[in-house]
């Protein structure tokens, strides 16, 4: 069986998804997705080779850390030599995934501290889990091998506050704001600063789509090969809260 990080590869992975099965559309996108295969198959013996895999518990202990110094400006930079950047041309191994905001002041990699290769970032205005959103993280679990999802929403958010309004957008802005507005019902219900509140309710909203709509993700978190966790971030101090 052809495998990646302990996963399984191409082939296997068209199986698991099944016809039909939510997100495929996204992995169906040509093989230029799965070069990933032959990229492992090439890597010359000089390298480091593949590392350790991470559970999902770890994995959210390396984030909580990384971020933790991010927040105390004692950053570490880590994985982001030219080593590393040689390393991860032949085969990437990330430890996590994020289903992260388009927002340009929340750039995953520097939030939590991390470098090349280590993490597996899907980013769309909202943080909304879309169709091609969840594809992407089915590739990046069920084929690289990721074994934690994080759904990073932030404060001030933009989508959020459209979602709030409810009023008429110009173009396409209208298609992700839509996705947002049952987790604004559920927010309204709440006491306490409707904004606030829409941006938890909302990563609460996405990551429990994420559990539900693809059996890919479904299946690796019974088996205890995912775990999916929802977060907000801070954007005057860094934090990033559990939630």
């Amino acid at each position: 069986m052809s495998r990646i990080n302990g996963f399984v590869g191409r082939r296997n992975f068209l199986k698991l998804a099944g016809v039909g099965s939510v997100g495929i559309g996204a992995a169906a996108a040509g093989n230029i997705l799965w070069n990933e295969e032959e990229a492992v198959a090439q890597k010359p013996a000089s390298t480091t080779g593949k590392p350790p895999s991470v559970d999902p518990q770890t994995a959210l202990k390396r984030l909580i850390e990384g971020n933790q110094r991010f927040v105390d400006g004692k950053r570490l930079n880590p994985n982001q030599s030219r080593l590393r950047l040689q390393e991860t041309s032949f085969a990437q191994y990330p430890f996590a995934a994020i289903l992260g905001c388009s927002d340009s002041r929340v750039p995953a990699e520097i939030v939590f501290d991390q470098g090349l290769g280590d993490l597996f970032v899907v980013r769309i205005a909202g943080n909304v889990a879309s169709q091609e959103a969840i594809g992407s993280l089915e590739f990046g679990t069920a084929v690289l091998g990721a074994q934690l999802i994080v759904v990073l929403g932030h404060a001030k958010c933009g989508a959020v506050t459209a979602a709030i309004k409810d009023e008429p957008l110009p173009g396409r802005i209208g298609a992700f704001v839509e996705e947002i507005k049952p987790a604004v019902e559920v927010a309204r219900s709440k006491s306490g600063n409707i904004e606030d509140n829409a941006i938890i309710s909302n990563v609460q909203y996405q990551a429990q789509r994420l559990a539900e709509s693809s059996a890919i993700l479904r299946k690796l978190t019974r088996e205890g090969k995912l775990k999916i966790v929802a977060g907000r971030y801070d954007l005057a101090v860094g934090k990033i809260t559990l939630v």
